[in-house]
């Protein structure tokens, strides 16, 4: 998360698409790997599961405090073309 931080900080832009990207991709790996646990049970270790749900919310929580700190303001939505 303090990574995410250090992102959001120096280039909010870019901490945006990024924390949309991986974050609904991660999600859909996620959810399809719960579905395919649900079907057929695996020999996948339930760390694997987790570091998937951390991989969500770490940036997820970095950009909800992003937001808090800075008012719900973005730098990037704040200039003009």
């Amino acid at each position: 998360m303090v990574l995410w931080l250090g992102l959001w900080l120096s280039n909010d832009y870019l901490a945006t698409l990024l924390t949309l990207t991986i974050g609904a991709i991660v999600l859909s790996v996620l959810l399809i790997a719960l579905a395919a646990e649900a079907i057929e049970p695996t020999k996948v270790p339930r760390r694997y599961f987790w570091i998937m749900a951390v991989s969500i919310l770490a940036p997820v929580l970095a950009a909800g405090l992003y937001v808090l700190l800075f008012g719900g303001k973005l730098g990037f939505l704040e200039q003009g073309l």
